[in-house]
């Protein structure tokens, strides 16, 4: 047995990484897997490489500070940094923020007297590592080719993206970065979709794209990435979006895993500037859980890393969000112990001003986690009007199984393992409609999700179609690659049961409507028959005019459970709106089931 876990940490990291601290949570792991490690970095250390760009030496004491200005030229604001006993480490002119290290405790109350600086706040409680002057590169950890063969997994099934492969595994064009711990870019199954040229490390706040800087320090990110789009290639694992870009941005700093307030603004610069369709952000901005509007530090890393993000989404890419592993009502916000994490907690009251970032920003999909089921991940935050969206996070006897560092492989649990699950799903919207803004990829996650009511719960308020455990709803990778827009119009569904007795023949019935013309040549019937013996069974498709299309006739010595299957049909002779019908013929006595449900995709 392994031992997925679940980090109360930085991370969502799983809050987060589910590899760091907090419950640990009985899982069985298949053969040849490995579990997660301690999130330290793989391997020793590779010998330090200076950047062609440093900032100032590095001394005891050094402090980073986002200090806020008017976008466009941050010179006057630079030029102050330095007049004020600080060093300036990276800036970014168009969304206004300068980086700056000081050691001058006094630093940040004389540059918030100097004329044009709106904000300046402290973005640490610790020390800037000496690291940050001459960053090691992460070692490149040796691969252990895998005998796995890829096999259905719970959390893919969940959202449909079994399904999803027959109609499309998403395009190359569409790029997802990863704002993580790093990527193991030579993983057997990341290789193929691995986006170097558009890789780097933000780590300290600045820039790093020396080849291989974007590697990562713990297990979380290469993780992640297999999630999002692990390559559809006859072994390991698949992604929900196998034929995407994977790009890493490593925000995360090593030995801590922690990532800062510069670290993230650095991630959506880049993201911004480099073309990414989707970022996946599984973490929150240390050292603070919440950030509050009314301490001038706060202050000042909201505001930083929300022009980051505005800037990013302005350049076309949409930022999904782990919403934490805390099992905590955002929506009510009382009280938090646990920050700051980089120095000693203090206990504090908090009000619902205090932000969790980047996953409460606006424009942000917020993803809550959910269990094997139509029910709320233990861990997972929530909170009304909070979540957008949900997905598998695992929980209980149910991890999420992807890759990890080395050509390995295991579980995690953690809204950082739901969050990929729907940027995947964003990357096939994308890849369905190239044209689709980041709103209107925020729109059709929620409109094309799975309605999801809340349990006997008090703290779940809402309706079934939008509550305060699952937002919107599970989300679905069929519908996304289903066409350009909103379903329906081009994909459609009939969930209501249907009973299958013995020596019996039943019709489930979808009725098509808004499709032109005729039925495509490659007709996607998906079906979900729940029967015990389907060796019994017979499968037809009938069109609106009757015609018949068999399926499949199980051989009778067949004594597996169930069909879950997706066939093509070519009904391109066939008017595609109408009333289609699923067949079911049980030839036999004994065993029994039902028409769970059935879709056709156009």
């Amino acid at each position: 047995m392994t031992t997925p876990r679940i980090s109360q940490r930085r991370l969502r990291r799983p809050l987060l990484s589910v590899a760091a601290v907090g419950a640990a949570l009985a899982l069985a792991t298949p053969a040849g897997a490995a579990d997660v490690d301690t999130g330290l970095p793989p391997g020793p250390a590779a010998a330090r490489v200076v950047p062609a760009q440093t900032a100032a030496g590095w001394a005891a004491g050094t402090r980073s500070y986002l200090v806020i200005t008017a976008p466009g030229d941050t010179s006057a604001a630079r030029n102050a940094v330095t007049a004020n006993g600080g060093s300036v480490f990276a800036h970014y002119d168009a969304i206004g923020v300068v980086v700056a290290h000081s050691s001058s405790t006094g630093f940040a109350t004389a540059m918030r007297s100097v004329a044009g600086v709106q904000k300046v706040g402290a973005t640490r409680t610790s020390d800037v590592p000496a690291d940050a002057y001459s960053p090691t590169l992460p070692s490149a950890p040796s691969q252990s080719p895998t005998t796995l063969t890829e096999t259905a997994r719970w959390d893919m099934t969940r959202i449909n993206a079994d399904k999803a492969w027959a109609v499309s595994t998403g395009s190359p064009a569409v790029t997802v970065g990863v704002l993580d711990t790093g990527v193991d870019e030579r993983h057997q199954d990341i290789a193929p979709n691995f986006d170097a040229a558009d890789s780097v490390s933000c780590a300290y706040g600045k820039a790093d794209s020396r080849a291989g800087a974007w590697r990562d320090v713990g297990t979380h990110g290469t993780h992640v990435a297999g999630t999002i789009a692990a390559a559809k290639n006859g072994k390991g694992v698949v992604g929900v979006a196998p034929g995407v870009k994977i790009a890493s941005v490593r925000i995360a700093e090593p030995s801590t895993s922690m990532f800062f307030a510069e670290n993230t603004i650095c991630g959506f610069i880049w993201a911004g500037d480099h073309g990414f369709d989707v970022t996946n952000n599984s973490y929150y901005t240390d050292p603070w859980m919440f950030n509050c509007p009314d301490d001038p530090d706060q202050a000042a890393i909201i505001e930083g890393v929300r022009r980051a993000q505005e800037y990013a989404e302005g350049k076309g890419s949409l930022q999904v969000a782990a919403a934490g592993n805390s099992n905590y009502d955002l929506a009510n916000k009382r009280s938090d112990s646990s920050s700051p994490n980089d120095s000693t907690p203090v206990s504090r009251t908090i009000t619902n001003a205090c932000v969790d970032i980047p996953t409460e920003l606006p424009g942000v999909v917020t993803v809550a986690a959910m269990g094997n089921g139509n029910i709320k991940a233990s861990y997972s935050n929530f909170g009304r009007d909070i979540i957008d969206v949900a997905a598998p996070g695992g929980d209980g006897a149910y991890g999420v199984y992807s890759t990890l560092p080395g050509g390995k492989y295991g579980n995690m649990n953690g809204t950082s393992m739901a969050s990929p699950h729907v940027a995947g799903v964003a990357a096939l919207l994308k890849s369905a409609d190239p044209a689709a803004t980041p709103a209107d990829l925020r729109a059709r996650l929620g409109s094309q999700a799975t309605d999801t009511a809340c349990p006997s719960d008090s703290r779940c308020t809402g309706t079934t179609a939008k509550n305060a455990f699952f937002g919107e709803g599970q989300v679905d990778a069929l519908k996304a690659v289903g066409g350009s827009g909103p379903q329906p119009g081009r994909y459609f569904e009939n969930t209501t049961d249907v009973s299958v007795a013995d020596n019996a023949t039943v019709e489930s019935p979808i009725a098509v409507t808004g499709v032109t013309g005729n039925a495509p040549a490659a007709l996607k019937v998906g079906v979900d028959v729940k029967h015990t013996y389907r060796g019994d069974l017979v499968l037809s498709l009938v069109a609106p005019d009757g015609s018949v299309y068999s399926l499949e006739d199980f051989a009778d010595g067949d004594s597996a459970d169930d069909v879950v299957k997706t066939y093509t049909v070519d009904a391109s002779s066939e008017t595609a709106s109408g009333t289609w019908k699923l067949r079911v013929r049980d030839i036999a006595s004994q065993d029994t089931g039902r028409i769970d449900a059935w879709n056709l995709t156009f």
